[in-house]
C-alpha cells in the first residue's frame, strides 16, 4: 500500500498545501488562508482527515532560526496522530514563482504557497528513495 502524504509550507498569510497519494505524483491544493493561528490548524487538521493522510512533511528552513520556531509551535497546535517530518524548504517559494512566471501577475492566491509545499514534498521525496 502507497503511504498517503501531504506537505504543508507555513506562511504568516497562507499555509501551501501539496498531496501525494500515489507513488511520486504530487499535487498543489488550493493553500489554507490564515486568519489566526487556531483557525489555521484547524484547517490544516480536517484537510489531513479528509485526505486520510499517513505523513505529514513539513517545509523548514535551515537559515532563520525564528521561522523554525514559528514552524514548531504551529506543528504543536496541530496536536498530530499522525507521524511528521521536517524537509528544509529553502528558496522553494521562490522556485515556485521562477515555475509560474507570466501565468500570474503577483496575485496572492495561495498558489505559490502550494507550488512551493509542492517542491517541498517532492525534495522529500527524492531524499528517502536515494536512501
Amino acid at each position: 500500500m502507497v503511504e498517503r502524504l501531504a506537505s504543508i509550507d507555513v506562511g504568516l498569510k497562507r499555509i501551501g498545501v501539496a498531496l501525494c497519494l500515489h507513488e511520486k505524483i504530487v499535487t498543489p491544493q488550493p493553500a489554507i488562508l490564515r486568519k489566526n493561528r487556531n483557525q489555521a490548524a484547524h484547517d490544516v487538521n480536517t484537510f489531513l482527515k479528509e485526505w486520510e493522510i499517513d505523513k505529514l512533511i513539513v517545509g523548514f528552513p535551515s537559515s532563520s532560526e525564528d521561522t523554525q520556531n514559528r514552524i514548531k509551535h504551529f506543528i504543536n497546535l496541530l496536536q498530530l496522530k499522525i507521524p511528521y517530518e521536517f524537509q528544509e524548504e529553502n528558496l522553494s517559494s521562490i522556485e515556485a514563482e521562477e515555475l509560474i512566471k507570466g501565468e500570474i501577475k503577483h496575485k496572492r492566491d495561495g498558489r505559490i504557497d502550494s507550488i512551493a509545499a509542492k517542491i517541498i514534498l517532492e525534495r522529500y521525496l527524492v531524499r528517502v528513495s536515494s536512501k
